[in-house]
């Protein structure tokens, strides 16, 4: 396995946490990716299976994967290249639990112990447009949280719309491992976000006997250069 060649459609891998709260015993690896970059022996010299799809889909996927490589390299000393399931979650080594996000030029991994961590969601995302927010809001907010958008203006709109899509992104990539049920957007709340960048989510319908409907989850997030990251943490 070739874990020193870099694509030169991805910049220097970079382990800066940009989230405001920082996790214990956790690894995040970064990476910003461009598709019209990418070679077409990429896949084989970094060593990864490759993926199908047109350059965009490949590009991001290189990325991601060799983001959660350098994290598990860099948390257990073993480099590892998650495999896609038949569910297209990524699966990660025994004992560890992880997540990989990708969009608009950015990757990102994020890697625990599954001793420290029962689930990790991160999900990057662009701000919205406020036509495209407003046009998506019905699909993503529940009734509670569209009459907590009224009193804001069309730009913090679009960012709440945003942010409560990207947080409910991530609680799907916490929750998943463990329930192995698909649910969707308007099977959560995002109850509150507030100015220490934390957030808070609710639970509408009963997952799993761990996780029936009531259940609160805590989340995190961050805004930098257009993008909104956000981070669903779940202590073991």
């Amino acid at each position: 396995m070739n874990t020193a060649y870099l694509p030169s459609c991805c910049s220097p891998l970079n382990d800066h946490w940009p989230l405001p709260h920082q996790l214990p015993s956790v690894q995040l690896i970064s990476t910003t990716f461009n598709p019209d970059l990418l070679g077409a022996t990429d896949f084989s010299r970094c060593a990864v299976e490759p993926v199908r799809g047109v350059a965009k889909r490949q590009a991001e996927y290189l990325a991601g994967r060799l983001c959660a490589r350098e994290a598990l390299m860099r948390l257990t000393g073993k480099a590892a290249v998650p495999a896609c399931g038949e569910d297209r979650a990524p699966q990660w080594p025994a004992g560890m639990v992880g997540s990989i996000t990708h969009g608009s030029g950015w990757a990102g991994a994020l890697v625990g112990n599954s001793t420290d961590w029962r689930g990790l969601g991160l999900d990057i995302e662009k701000i919205m447009p406020a036509s495209r927010a407003e046009r998506l809001a019905g699909e993503i907010l529940t009734p509670a949280e569209l009459l907590r958008l009224d009193s804001l203006p069309a730009a913090q709109r679009a960012q709440r719309i945003s942010l409560t899509f990207s947080l409910k992104e991530s609680l799907f990539k916490a929750l998943y491992p463990q329930v192995l049920r698909h649910f969707y957007f308007q099977d959560a709340e995002l109850l509150s976000c507030d100015s220490e960048q934390k957030a808070r989510l609710r639970l509408l319908i009963d997952l799993h006997a761990d996780w029936p409907v009531g259940s609160e989850v805590q989340g995190q997030f961050a805004e930098f250069d257009g993008y909104l990251l956000s981070l669903v943490s779940i202590a073991a």
